[in-house]
């Protein structure tokens, strides 16, 4: 099937509360605006300069989510457009984010990564780690940031039972910090599933999915 055929199938399948984001990392902007013309507008990628070298060739009503791990150094390239940032998994990190944010006078939507996998190469912190920045003063602090939900990858398994599992625990954790409203903090959104897992996420309580094969066939390495 086609990417836009590809989109329509997924979307077909998704509830109406559930917003999907098209992993576009390593595709050509050629795919990138067949999604786009069949009305996707909001892509995932986890390199900033690729993300940045899209954005300058691509209509700007896109969303650009960074999905990837986030170099500090690096922030302050995409700082004037990105829509939402997942993988925010460090208080320094934040940190930085607020201070380039400010510079382009905007606020910068951010999602906590936690560390729900068992796998010791997925990065993110633990849900203490996240309850303890919340509460903090040098959190309140921040002007330019704003918290509004929690990312987590799931390990690499075909074990349906351990990434279930998985899934539970971050909606869980979601539950438990959604209480600690700020006002650069309300948790709204789970990130969770991607092309293989993204029904059982929805089922765990998942509204954001990051699909990139299932919508532009396999990544190029």
């Amino acid at each position: 099937m086609s990417i836009s055929e590809n989109l329509k199938n997924i979307k077909s399948k998704i509830p109406n509360h559930v917003t999907l984001v098209a992993v576009s990392k390593t595709k050509p902007v050629s795919d990138l605006m067949e999604a786009y013309n069949a009305g996707q507008r909001i892509f995932g990628e986890n390199k900033i300069q690729e993300m940045v070298e899209k954005y300058e060739a691509m209509p700007k009503d896109i969303e650009w989510h960074m999905i990837g791990h986030v170099q500090r150094n690096k922030v302050k390239y995409m700082a004037n457009f990105v829509r939402l940032i997942h993988g925010v998994d460090n208080f320094k990190l934040l940190k930085e984010i607020n201070k380039q944010a400010k510079k382009h006078d905007r606020i910068i939507d951010c999602l906590f990564q936690i560390k729900i996998a068992s796998e010791n190469s997925k990065f993110g912190m633990s849900a203490k780690d996240a309850s303890e920045i919340l509460q903090s003063n040098d959190f309140s602090e921040l002007q330019n940031i704003r918290i509004t939900g929690l990312m987590g990858m799931a390990t690499f398994t075909n074990d349906i039972n351990q990434v279930e599992k998985e899934f539970k625990l971050l909606k869980t954790v979601f539950e438990n910090l959604k209480i600690l409203k700020t006002k650069n903090c309300k948790l709204e959104t789970i990130s969770m599933g991607m092309s293989s897992d993204y029904k059982l996420a929805i089922d765990c309580g998942s509204n954001m999915i990051r699909v990139g094969s299932s919508i532009f066939g396999e990544r190029n390495l």
